[in-house]
């Protein structure tokens, strides 16, 4: 079997837009990935354009060789952008593997752990409206969700921290008194506050036990994980902007962090996800996938954790649109609480390429914060 081509699908998605790859083989067999950094697709393509070519004609099922060749071969190593292209076509590979094999992909990573994977829902934004937020809350829970993620909250374009911090430690005890201790609470920082207000924040939500607190700190420097560590215990969960087994290694192998939030998408893919589950597993740091994407990411990131002895829960950020959904021929069945597991072969997704091929979607710029003076902040 051999590489004949690929193709990029750019598909409308709750106003922002899917950038999807579809891998094709001389054998009628194909497979598809989807790009995780949605807010820098041109940059992306042109990974893919490069990349594309640099496979094409190759085994598809030399998924570690391929990999290789793709983060290496340029002599420098592949950055978010690049790793983003990677993981695209390199879950596409894995796709390819389990239907010429005629096999789901967790089977080929070992087998299933688990007979379904836990997931968390997004409660969503309006936390300024606070009644019809707590409600929100409750009726998630109602429906059958056990874990609820949220994020601290900010006003429209100004982000003072200080202010951040107040309002996430009081809406976070708020939430929890709504829902009882049974139900599981992660708040989601989204790298938005400096040490200090990240110090503080964790310690006063302590007593409401949360199920972890993610990306509290900017990424760029993972040892400042350290500081913080020593300073709460609540579980830190961190990882989502990484791209490799290498970035990871800062913050699990020291312990820094109790859930490595792996994206399937920008992490290299699936060759790449499962050895930094694996070595997640040596230091008993849990993964717990990152997924604000669509279908395809939560069909990888779903034979991921089947198979892995170290994920923990999965994300789930909402059902796509009906528009959207209608293109898909398959895709991972969804209930409160949990992705179920698929026999289907391959990574059991797939789309109706004819009717995507209409779409023509670009991606939205990210919202742009600043601080109360006016400097530039994370959103």
């Amino acid at each position: 079997m051999k590489i004949t081509g690929w193709e990029v699908l750019t598909l409308p998605d709750r106003g922002d837009a899917m950038m999807l790859v579809v891998v094709d083989t001389d054998e009628g067999i194909h497979g598809i990935g989807e790009v995780g950094v949605r807010s820098r697709q041109r940059a992306v393509a042109g990974g893919l354009d490069h990349l594309g070519e640099l496979i094409t004609g190759e085994d598809p099922l030399r998924t570690e060789h391929l990999w290789q060749l793709m983060f290496r071969s340029g002599f420098y190593p592949a950055d978010r952008v690049l790793s983003s292209a990677i993981a695209a076509l390199d879950v596409a590979l894995w796709d390819i593997r389990g239907k010429a094999l005629g096999v789901p992909v967790h089977q080929l990573l070992g087998g299933p752990v688990r007979d379904h994977v836990p997931c968390y829902v997004h409660v969503g934004d309006g936390m300024n409206d606070r009644p019809r937020f707590l409600e929100r809350c409750r009726t998630l829970v109602t429906e059958g969700w056990q874990h609820l993620r949220f994020s601290v909250p900010h006003d429209d374009a100004v982000l003072d921290e200080r202010r951040t911090l107040r309002q996430g430690i009081e809406l976070f005890h708020q939430v929890r008194e709504v829902v009882g201790d049974d139900v599981e609470l992660i708040l989601d920082v989204h790298t938005r506050l400096d040490p200090p207000e990240a110090v503080t924040l964790c310690r006063e939500i302590e007593s409401a036990r949360p199920y972890f607190v993610e990306d509290p700190l900017r990424a760029e420097r993972p040892e400042t994980y350290r500081g913080l560590r020593a300073r709460t215990g609540v579980p830190l969960a961190a990882g989502e902007q990484f791209a490799s087994k290498w970035e990871f290694a800062r913050l699990v192998e020291a312990e820094l962090i109790d859930y490595a939030r792996v994206d399937v998408a920008i992490a290299g893919g699936l060759t790449e996800a499962w050895k930094i589950a694996a070595g997640c597993e040596t230091h008993y740091v849990k993964v717990a996938t990152h997924n604000p994407l669509g279908p395809v990411t939560a069909a990888s990131s779903l034979q991921l954790n089947l198979a892995s002895s170290s994920a923990a829960i999965q994300e789930h950020q909402a059902e796509p649109e009906p528009e959207l959904a209608a293109l898909f021929t398959a895709r991972p069945t969804v209930v409160p609480g949990r992705v179920l597991r698929s026999d289907l072969p391959g990574l059991g997704v797939d789309i109706d390429r004819e009717r995507a091929r209409a779409y023509r979607a670009a991606s939205r710029e990210l919202p742009r914060l600043r601080k109360p003076d006016g400097s530039f902040t994370n959103w």
